[in-house]
């Protein structure tokens, strides 16, 4: 391109003079040199231009009229070099000049330039990337800590509801950071750790951000994964440099989510532990010894495996106290609906009472993942208020999944039919059993169907006949299918695994077997024995808890039978009615029964214990089992 427009520089410079030059091909102009027609030429680059001593006739070969006379003249030189040609310009008296490459300058600066641009362009980059890798090695065994100061950490106590023993709990802890001189002339220590233990979901994290909200200092927190490394003393690197920093800005809070992580007793293992955990765990323990509680630096620890922590973490002078943070109660369910419904527009059916009796169980993440869900369900239905169908169809979602849209063919919905009536008609004439809400084939998440029980109380202590009922209950589809249809199906599947599971705890957790005795053999959530040594009983122990686990069942799946051969026509009734309507509460359920059924009805949304059939799901919600 350059050199296309220095030909047309070259050409119109010498139509500025009124003389056009002729384009002659390179042999024209090497026969020109040697007749000696050439006076002068000029060099630029691979373009040759110049002057005649005679005027030619160009082009050769053409009519009269088509020629033309040239005294100037432009060509280029060939790719290949020439020898010949400046002895021969030389032997003729030809003048011969040069005008450079031919490029324009800034062209030729560039040309030159390039490449030592490119060379320091390439230090630099390498430098650059040598300045990050030191840095983030030497920045390696840095805390990745998130750090909230007053003004990020808007969280109070205000904002938590449904556990005021563990606010009470901690109440102290916030009067200490925020005025420590009272308890300093007592002489009182407050303590250095705080260890936060309870279910997921329970707002363990949120209680820690309230305290640092409540007390208005730094707020420190990180997830105790984060102290794990492949290379070993990086985690400890790491802790150390966490507590230095909140050490140099008193009062803080240091806040240590999933301490198991780090924390798990030394040796239980049958393998050695990891030796980076151990190390983490050391300079853990070695930072609680290392400070005065008077410097105003509290350590907050959640967990929910504390069976598993070292002993050494919880002995006093490390983390003194525990906080247990529980599953909230009914009056707690409900503030904690309101929390989480203050920008939700609710419409005036909904009763946030009725709902948070109906989730017994819940955790405050499970109601919060319950309110976004009612919201969700509402937008669905283009309205502009949350109604109480929707927290109903959002809890329906959450305990048994989504609808499916799932087609069934006569004969497996009517196994269905009579599966849930089973559940439910066991339910019903057993006094001790929560009350039925509604029984549904309506396939959902991966169940066929499910029978729906609400509990009209929370319940913390359970009798062995609740527990035996709940086994009646259980075993209710087995033994509507084996009457009906004279055998059983793989819908019992879970039916049968929750009854086992909760059999043998009857038998060996809670000494309900008289042939067992009074023995609590299986321990729940029990770190592991070395070298796989996890029970503490011996063979003869295990077999009669085996025998007695098979009894209960038996004898529950009997009364179940027991129960549906004397309502035969009544289990016809309210299947033929689920076959029909799909769907049937507590009050249809009666009216089919033809008597007054043994629990009272509950109006509201949410079930807490069911039983779902065919695909082997059996959940019992808020037992605790």
């Amino acid at each position: 391109m350059l050199l296309a427009l220095l030909a047309f520089n070259i050409v119109g410079s010498f139509a500025h003079r009124g003389t056009q030059p002729a384009v002659l091909p390179y042999t024209v102009f090497r026969q020109q040199v040697e007749s000696g027609n050439v006076a002068a030429i000029s060099t630029a680059g691979t373009h040759v231009s110049g002057t005649m001593k005679h005027p030619i006739l160009w082009p050769p070969g053409a009519k009269t009229k088509d020629q033309r006379s040239y005294s100037a003249f432009v060509t280029v030189l060939p790719p290949f070099p020439d020898p010949s040609l400046l002895p021969m310009l030389l032997a003729h008296n030809v003048t011969v000049t040069s005008a450079g490459s031919g490029n324009p300058w800034v062209v030729d600066v560039i040309i030159t330039a390039l490449p030592v641009l490119l060379i320091v362009g390439v230090l630099v980059y390498l430098g650059r990337r040598m300045q990050q890798q030191q840095g983030s090695v030497f920045g390696f065994g840095k805390s990745r800590a998130r750090v909230h100061t007053n003004t990020e950490t808007s969280v109070t106590f205000k904002d938590v509801a449904g556990e005021d023993e563990a606010k009470n709990s901690l109440q102290d802890i916030v009067d200490f950071l925020r005025d420590p001189r009272p308890f300093q002339v007592l002489g009182a220590r407050i303590p250095k750790g705080i260890l936060l233990v309870g279910p997921p979901g329970t707002g363990k994290t949120l209680l820690a951000r309230a305290v640092a909200g409540e007390a208005g200092c730094a707020f420190y927190s990180a997830a105790a994964t984060e102290f794990v490394e492949m290379f070993v003393g990086v985690g400890a690197s790491r802790m150390r440099d966490l507590f230095e920093r909140a050490k140099a800005s008193p009062p803080a809070i240091v806040f240590l989510d999933e301490l198991d992580a780090v924390g798990r007793r030394r040796g239980a293992a049958a393998v050695p532990g990891n030796e980076e955990r151990e190390q983490t765990l050391n300079q853990l323990l070695g930072e609680l010894d290392g400070f005065e509680p008077t410097k105003g630096v509290i350590v907050l620890a959640a967990t929910n495996r504390p069976d598993v922590l070292d002993p050494a973490l919880l002995r006093p002078g490390r983390f003194d106290r525990q906080v247990m943070v529980e599953l909230p109660d009914r009056s707690g369910r409900e503030s904690i609906l309101r929390i989480h419904t203050r920008q939700i527009p609710l419409a005036p059916d909904v009763d946030l009472g009725v709902v948070a009796r109906g989730t017994v169980g819940f955790s405050g993440a499970d109601l919060a993942n319950l309110v976004n869900e009612a919201a969700i369900a509402a937008a669905h239905r283009r309205t502009t208020q949350v109604c109480m169908e929707d927290f109903g169809s959002a809890q329906d979602r959450i305990v048994m999944g989504g609808l499916t849209g799932m087609r069934m063919g006569e004969d497996e919905r009517r196994v269905v039919a009579y599966h849930e009536t089973g559940h439910a008609l066991a339910a019903i004439l057993s006094p001790a059993a929560d009350p039925i809400r509604k029984v549904s084939i309506v396939p959902r998440g991966r169940s066929l169907g499910a029978t729906q029980q609400i509990a009209l109380a929370d319940h913390h202590n359970y009798s062995r006949t609740y527990l035996f009922t709940r086994l009646v209950v259980l075993m209710g589809g087995h033994a509507a299918e084996e009457l009906v249809f004279h055998e059983g199906t793989t819908g019992a599947e879970d039916d049968l695994r929750q009854a086992t599971a909760l059999a043998r705890q009857m038998v060996a957790r809670w000494g309900m077997s008289p042939e067992v005795g009074l023995l609590a053999l299986e321990l729940p959530q029990a770190p592991a024995a070395p070298f796989g040594m996890a029970r503490n009983y011996g063979e003869v122990t295990a077999d009669r808890i085996d025998q007695e686990t098979a009894r209960l069942i038996s004898e529950a799946h009997a009364h179940a039978a027991e129960l549906l051969r004397a309502h035969r026509a009544a289990l016809d009734r309210i299947a033929d009615a689920l076959l029909r309507e799909e769907v049937l509460a507590l009050p249809a359920l009666t009216a089919l029964l033809g008597q007054t059924a043994s629990t009272r009805p509950m109006s509201g949304p949410a079930p807490t214990t069911r039983c779902e059939d065919l695909r082997g799901r059996c959940v019992l919600q808020g037992g605790g089992y």
